[in-house]
């Protein structure tokens, strides 16, 4: 094993909300408290719970609140939550939660299309935000959309995502996840926009988050391992994905994480088979079938990854 690789990697779960907020069809609240209990069981770090957005913008998060209050609170787990201006975050608080996320992208097209804001404008939206959250003692995440690749713009250059985490890193995030949000990013180039990031702020505060558009996000996330990275942002079952990539198989799915950090030897703390357990409840609950390959296999057939031992 190459011994520049991290021994424990922190698993940040989206599915609930990067992964449910792209489903059309509506999800009830109760079904969204059931899921990220069975998250919550299976030993993840963190679970990404919900959004305090408009519903107008996604009707599929109106129930924030709800959610929020429902789920049991597992010692231990972080339950952050994303907000996207002042009124978000006071809906937090309000809520008792102690960690929020804030967005924003690599590309001007992209931020001014999802947010209507250019990056600078964004950056400043979230200062007030910011300011909040610190009288509150809650962390602040933050996320960069289009590290690799923009639907508009297409290719996107390592110095723009790293004048972007320096932004994120002087705003006051705790830690900032690298998001290839149409998934085109290769190894060589996610490493590229990895040691450009890397040099704005230190790599144990980066984190990636890559969608498996071309069945890359595997190899991607290894080649951020082996630069120090030890945060990965995955989704039970694939779930969720960006609308803007037409044929997107949506984010990299946690099992698939999993297995491969198991079989490496790379500690994450989750039980892999209680986590296909809730991708299994999910995606009968969506009627939907998983992207992940391990989680296709049938449950009498599948085993736990088998674990890398040095001689």
């Amino acid at each position: 094993m190459n011994s520049a690789l991290p021994k424990h990697v922190k698993l940040v779960e989206v599915g609930a909300r990067d992964g449910l907020q792209n489903e059309k069809t509506p999800v009830a609240t109760d079904v969204k408290i059931d899921f990220i209990n069975r998250l919550s069981r299976c030993g993840l770090a963190t679970i990404e719970v919900t959004s305090f957005v408009s519903p107008e913008w996604i009707p599929q998060l109106a129930d924030a609140e709800e959610v929020y209050a429902g789920i049991d609170k597992v010692e231990g787990v972080a339950y952050p939550c994303l907000v996207p201006n002042v009124k978000g975050i006071e809906r937090a608080i309000a809520c008792g939660v102690r960690e929020i996320s804030v967005f924003t992208a690599a590309s001007e097209t992209f931020n001014r299309k999802n947010i209507n804001a250019s990056i600078a404008e964004s950056i400043e939206r979230f200062k007030p935000v910011v300011k909040i959250a610190a009288e509150h003692k809650m962390r602040v995440r933050g996320y960069i959309s289009c590290v690799l690749g923009c639907p508009y713009e297409g290719p996107i250059t390592p110095a723009q995502v790293a004048d972007v985490v320096a932004m994120l890193d002087d705003l006051g995030c705790y830690e900032i996840s690298l998001g290839d949000t149409i998934g085109v990013g290769t190894p060589a180039r996610a490493r590229n926009m990895l040691e450009a990031a890397a040099k704005r702020t230190s790599i144990d505060r980066l984190a990636v988050h890559f969608h498996n558009t071309y069945s890359q996000a595997l190899a991607n996330i290894l080649a951020c391992l082996e630069l120090g990275v030890s945060t990965v942002d995955a989704s039970v079952s694939g779930l969720g994905g960006c609308p803007y990539a037409k044929g997107s198989a949506g984010n990299v799915a946690t099992e698939d994480v999993v297995y491969m950090l198991h079989g490496m030897g790379i500690e994450t703390g989750v039980d892999f088979l209680k986590l296909l357990d809730a991708g299994d409840f999910i995606n009968a609950k969506l009627n939907r079938t998983t992207t992940s390959r391990i989680g296709s296999i049938p449950p009498a057939n599948r085993q736990r990854p088998e674990r890398f031992h040095t001689a």
